[in-house]
């Protein structure tokens, strides 16, 4: 074992500060720049919602597309409850590609109470892949006790 000296640990010191200053490895990481995205059809980056019943004609309220207008290196999806009751219900993710194919990102069934706010993610892209939209997925006709629940979602891309 070799002992520690001041003037070893000085040099030692010295080496990584040259290192870091010199574009060496640093010990932190820069935080990513991160854009909210805008929902299909929206003027505001946070968009509130209530959970609706399906429909067997027609469109339910369940899907909101943000798109992904500039290439992202990762993305996060947003939610935050806010109405005062409390449900269960499922929340997908999904990323949607240029060439009509999509990834699941997360499905999972929360029982948020009002307030709280929950981030999935970051989520990378995929390499080969142009993302064309990112997906939220909330609601189900399997949870009618979910029938009204209002909450807020919003999507980041960063780099």
């Amino acid at each position: 074992m070799i002992p520690s000296t001041p003037a070893r640990l000085t040099h030692a010191l010295a080496v990584l500060t040259i290192g870091v200053m010199a574009g060496g490895p640093s010990l932190a990481q820069p935080a990513p720049t991160c854009t909210f995205l805008m929902p299909i059809g929206g003027s505001e980056p946070v968009v509130s919602k209530r959970i609706g019943r399906g429909r067997l004609l027609g469109r339910n309220n369940w899907n909101t597309d943000f798109i992904v207008d500039q290439p992202f290196t990762s993305y996060r999806f947003f939610f935050t409850a806010t109405s005062t009751d409390t449900a269960s219900y499922p929340v997908q993710g999904f990323m949607r590609f240029t060439d009509g194919t999509s990834l699941q990102l997360f499905n999972e069934t929360i029982t948020p109470p009002q307030g709280t706010g929950r981030m999935w993610g970051p989520f990378a892209t995929v390499p080969g892949k142009r993302t064309s939209l990112m997906n939220f997925r909330i609601g189900s006709s399997s949870q009618p006790g979910a029938l009204g629940f209002s909450y807020r979602i919003s999507v980041q891309g960063c780099n």
